[in-house]
């Protein structure tokens, strides 16, 4: 675990940028130190990731035992899960841009993420409460509205409180600690479901309980951090401020993206390999527990080596995963996959982030995260409701052969608009010195 360092500034320290190291300390951040110097990581980070460990015990107690419920419990389709995940997802996505464009010109970071965790934690509970798959729909809905609202701010100010040389090991902490409490979850609902069988609306009354505990966390323990407020101009002005860099990536990720249906739909397919209704949660556990694990080591190897290397890794992972859910369905072969998926989100999440964070102005962070959050949900729509359709009309094999293709074109397309040899001129550009 990362030593804290108590006595890190949370004021504003803008200085000058040093000769030997263009990327100075963003405004907020510990000052630079000298390179042989060990960084420490400051306490909202572990604060925040504290938070999503709890918030994600909350969420992975749902996630796995929801498309059991609606399927199984209210007898939707899959379909309508396809449906209900797409629209969700995507409208919510929508105000994505705005809490991120918002917490830059204000700002302001912690009211955005407060509000955000609690409204999530309200609406899981609610799914005990739902009769139809419309009324899930509304509940899903308020659960990402929420998670819309605290996203991008909560990555600025993760980034806001980060040195930038160590901005792949806040991002990997942050994940480790949101993939233990997802790790965590799945285990709370085997074994509300071993002793209650069958009992979904139980596990999503007793979701409330971590959820609420993450709020009071961040309520009492995230400092804000002073930051330049951006001034207000138009889109077209915010947009070109994001650089032509983070504008070819966003084209890039956004492919991947349509072929990354939601993760609903391999649970599924893990109900058809013969674990039981107790046991995907199980499975699921796994995929956690592999994420949790490998997110902050991979975090701080993309400090040293880079970033665009691992993303391009992880999409190419991804592809070669779905072409195995495609051919095999055995439980062997299940549980196999859950693990390459741990391994990939690993790989690919903080990454990305962090890639984000060397690109763009530290005033444009909310923005910048808050256009590819936006991205990434909006493109969810297409991506389940398509994966819905072709399981209905042609099968499993079919949906995960599909968004096997659509990552592979991704992993091309990312080696042409995103070089890897660009890595470190991108990362010390004068252009975005901080």
């Amino acid at each position: 675990m990362p030593r804290v360092n108590p006595n890190a500034s949370s004021g504003n320290n803008p200085g000058t940028k040093p000769a030997a190291t263009p990327q100075a300390a963003p405004p907020g951040a510990p000052a630079p130190d000298d390179a042989a110097s060990p960084r420490r990581v400051h306490p909202n980070v572990v604060a925040l990731g504290t938070a999503s460990l709890l918030t994600d015990v909350s969420s992975e107690m749902v996630l796995p035992v929801l498309p059991l419920f609606l399927t199984e419990t209210l007898r939707a389709s899959v379909a309508s899960l396809g449906l209900i995940e797409g629209v969700a997802e995507s409208a919510a996505s929508l105000l994505r841009l705005g809490t991120g464009w918002l917490s830059d010109r204000l700002g302001w970071r912690k009211p955005f993420i407060v509000s955000g965790y609690g409204l999530s934690t309200v609406s899981k509970a609610g799914f005990a409460l739902a009769t139809s798959w419309l009324g899930v729909f509304g509940f899903r809905f308020g659960d990402r509205l929420g998670k819309a609202i605290r996203t991008p701010p909560r990555d600025a100010l993760l980034a806001d409180s980060s040195d930038p040389r160590d901005f792949g090991r806040s991002f990997g902490l942050h994940r480790a600690m949101d993939n233990a409490g997802a790790a965590i979850g799945p285990l709370a609902a085997f074994a509300v479901l071993g002793l209650f069988p069958g009992d979904f609306r139980r596990v999503f009354l007793l979701s409330f309980v971590p959820g609420a505990l993450s709020v009071i966390v961040l309520v009492v323990f995230v400092k804000a951090v002073k930051h330049r407020a951006a001034a207000f101009k138009s889109f077209h002005v915010e947009w070109k401020a994001l650089g032509g860099p983070f504008h070819r990536f966003i084209v890039t990720d956004g492919l991947f993206r349509l072929g990354s249906s939601s993760l609903a739909f391999v649970l599924l397919r893990a109900r058809q390999s013969g674990f039981t209704d107790a046991q995907v949660p199980l499975v699921y556990f796994v995929f956690n527990i592999v994420t949790a694990v490998l997110a902050y080591p991979l975090g701080g190897l993309s400090d040293r080596v880079g970033r665009r290397g691992m993303v391009l890794a992880g999409y190419l992972l991804f592809a070669i995963n779905y072409a195995g859910l495609a051919l095999f369905a055995g439980r062997v072969a299940l549980l196999a996959a859950f693990v390459v998926l741990g391994v990939h989100t690993a790989l690919i999440d903080g990454q990305q982030k962090s890639l984000i964070a060397d690109l763009v102005p530290p005033d444009r962070r909310g923005t910048a995260f808050g256009v590819y959050h936006m991205v990434v949900g909006v493109a969810l729509l297409p991506a389940s409701v398509m994966a819905g359709f072709v399981w209905d009309r042609f099968g499993a094999s079919a949906t995960f052969g599909l968004d096997a293709g659509l990552a592979f074109a991704a992993a091309l397309l990312f080696v042409v608009l995103v070089p890897l040899g660009h890595e470190w001129k991108a990362r010390n550009s004068d252009a975005h010195a901080r």
